[in-house]
């Protein structure tokens, strides 16, 4: 099943969620910011996605900016600072069974169908 983690907060997230929405019917909306994140479900969102965790670090967050910027983490650092301040993650990401897209802008999502 196709899965989107989207912030609604986010505009992109949203056009994210409509270009899905007009694409396919049956997916699954992932409130990440509610629900949170695991380890294991962000280890496959990178393998999927065939990409380091800092490649996901939204750079331009508050967060960021005042607490990690200049600094060096390994690959595991960033996956658990991730986890732990989840509004880092870049949006939206949409999942399908062997692949990932970071959908910004939301036409990328065609790459899984």
């Amino acid at each position: 099943m196709v899965q989107i983690y989207h912030n609604p907060r986010c505009s992109k997230s949203r056009a994210g969620l409509d270009y899905l929405k007009a694409k396919i019917v049956d997916f699954e909306v992932i409130d990440y910011l509610k629900t949170g994140l695991t380890v294991e479900i962000l280890l496959q969102i990178l393998q999927r996605l065939n990409v380091k965790p800092i490649e996901l670090v939204r750079t331009q967050e508050d967060y960021f900016k005042q607490q990690l910027k200049g600094k060096n983490f390994s690959d595991e650092e960033w996956t658990q600072i991730i986890i732990e301040n989840p509004k880092l993650l870049k949006r939206p990401i949409i999942v399908n069974k062997y692949k990932a897209v970071w959908a910004d802008p939301a036409e990328l999502a065609d790459k899984l169908f």
